[in-house]
């Protein structure tokens, strides 16, 4: 059972996994090399625990201390009761679903490991916004998609903003990270996987033409919001698609055009 312990000082150093939470570069660097991340929300919390994440501790406002008393009384780990206010102090910024958690990172696995037991894979090419990251990644668990490989220059989907966009869909699917780009699409294709290049590009098939719901194993690339895919990527790709715009719009954003494509990869169109 975890103690319940009251602070009321907002430099107490055992708060030091919640401080500065704003500073998006503090974050950037320091949560992957001291292996921990910040789940934000009751059922966030909640599901990284299901997922098996260890925590390391909780810091909640009181109000949220009897909503979260069954994880408590689960939890070795300590519980922080702080006032909003303290909260707001501390993490800089107003913490208004009151309760936070400070978890230890698994070890990721390999890109190899998840392409053999895979079929249908996203590949983010430079996706740094962390809300079309955890976008992307709700979707993907919603849609079916098996695994998700970042580009090494991606955003970490375990980031507090990519996490909470989520609801913690980035605990359901698994990840890995590309050592090398574009090279490592070698080998995703080794795998025998077809590499499809989402792109709005008129050169590109219709998703509903190239049907990739009938491919064996299919890996669908995403570039970032704007730029899109690089020229190497597009190059590398097996094949380019895209989904058919009206109204004169040339594009979607790229969580939104990802939840569409994910859709035609998984199933594909309802029949009418």
């Amino acid at each position: 059972m975890a103690d319940l312990i009251t602070v009321e000082d907002p430099d107490d150093p055992r708060l030091r996994d919640y401080t500065g939470l704003t500073d998006v570069e503090l974050r950037r660097k320091r949560e992957p090399a001291e292996g921990l991340f910040i789940a934000e929300g009751e059922k966030v919390i909640r599901r990284a625990k299901e997922a098996g994440y260890e925590m390391r501790s909780m810091l909640l406002s009181a109000k949220w201390v009897d909503v979260m008393r069954d994880v408590i009384d689960e939890l070795p780990a300590p519980v922080y009761a702080v006032s909003p206010e303290l909260a707001e102090q501390v993490t800089g910024y107003h913490v208004h679903r009151g309760a936070l958690a400070s978890m230890q990172r698994k070890p990721l696995p390999t890109a190899a490991d998840l392409l053999q037991t895979t079929r249908r894979v996203v590949i983010m090419e430079s996706v740094n916004d962390h809300t079309n990251i955890g976008a992307i990644f709700r979707s993907a668990a919603a849609l079916g998609m098996d695994a998700v490989l970042l580009s090494p220059d991606c955003a970490d989907p375990l980031y507090r903003r990519s996490v909470k966009v989520s609801m913690g869909a980035v605990f359901s699917v698994p990840y890995a990270r590309l050592d090398t780009w574009p090279k490592g699409l070698e080998s995703v294709r080794e795998a025998g996987f077809t590499l499809l290049a989402l792109t709005p590009d008129e050169k590109a098939r219709p998703l509903d033409e190239a049907a990739p719901h009938t491919m064996d194993r299919v890996a669908l690339m995403l570039g970032a919001e704007g730029d899109g895919l690089s020229t190497q990527a597009l190059v590398a790709a097996d094949e380019w698609v895209r989904i058919p715009m009206s109204h004169g719009v040339d594009s979607l954003n790229v969580g939104a055009a990802a939840a569409v494509a994910f859709y035609a990869v998984a199933t594909g169109r309802p029949q009418a």
